[in-house]
């Protein structure tokens, strides 16, 4: 399976930003990231520099301690999002058992659901899967991820022709999943839109 170490040759840097990533909303300070990634701290401080001095991460002092959290106006944030997700929690787990979960032509999550965020009501879907499915293998996964986010986490699934069908009679229930941010787990935009 890809992974973000083929591209990147820093380890401490994939665990900072696997883990700023995996949730865009959080702020960590210098030993809340080395408890949490288990690396020493002089690595995580050179690398924290690192994406700080790149324009990746933001910093602030308060009190004793300097908080970091991610830049979502990054020029590469979107990019980052999306490797991450493919790389770690629910879109590995998809990746990694795509085989048992069916043939899948699409998978796409929400924007909202990559960064964590809550969604409103009329945003329904945190997940579109398009394809043949074999469902108690893809509920499972969605299980687990429910369990570990401690929220319900709502998936529609769909046949690759009632996708079609439905993208050409312009229905609002796909227009609405597809208006949104996204990010692509599996296929790619011009399938998904075109």
């Amino acid at each position: 399976m890809a992974d973000l170490a083929d591209i990147i040759t820093s380890r401490v840097r994939i665990k900072i930003l696997e883990l700023f990533l995996s949730d865009t909303t959080e702020m960590y300070h210098v030993r809340g990231i080395v408890r949490e990634i288990k690396e020493e701290i002089n690595a995580v401080r050179r690398e924290l520099e690192r994406l700080e001095t790149g324009g990746l991460l933001r910093k602030e002092p308060r009190g004793n301690r300097v908080y970091y959290w991610i830049r979502d106006d990054y020029p590469f944030f979107e990019d980052l999002l999306s490797m991450v997700s493919k790389t770690t929690g629910l879109g590995a787990d998809i990746i990694s058992n795509r085989t048992k979960v069916g043939k899948l032509n699409l998978v796409m999550f929400s924007g909202k659901f990559t960064r964590k965020k809550d969604r409103k009501k009329e945003e329904e879907v945190d997940i579109l899967v398009v394809g043949e499915v074999v469902l108690p293998e893809l509920a499972a996964l969605i299980r687990r991820e429910e369990s570990k986010r401690g929220k319900e986490i709502n998936y529609t699934v769909m046949s690759k022709e009632e996708f079609e069908f439905r993208k050409k009679r312009r229905d609002p229930f796909l227009l609405g999943i597809l208006a949104g941010s996204r990010v692509m787990i599996i296929g790619n935009e011009e399938e998904l839109v075109g």
